[in-house]
């Protein structure tokens, strides 16, 4: 994988995780209360899934840094 792919899948994988994350907080602060639980741990789940898939990416460290500052994001939005 070229240097700009791997930039463009980085970023790819930074969206996912903030829109991910920006539904989890939906379905904790939102108005359905059914499946709540479920539904929070689904995308929470999909979070960490998107995580990982960054390790081979940029390393474990950076990795983590990441899916910490674009779930901050995602939560300041």
């Amino acid at each position: 994988m070229s240097e700009s792919e791997s930039k463009s899948e980085v970023a790819r994988l930074r969206r996912q995780i903030e829109e991910e994350y920006a539904a989890a907080q939906r379905g904790l602060c939102g108005f359905a209360v059914t499946a709540q639980h479920a539904f929070i741990t689904a995308r929470m789940e999909n979070v960490w899934l998107f995580r990982e898939q960054l390790v081979p990416l940029v390393g474990e460290d950076e990795a983590t840094r990441l899916m910490c500052e674009s779930c901050a994001v995602a939560e300041n939005q």
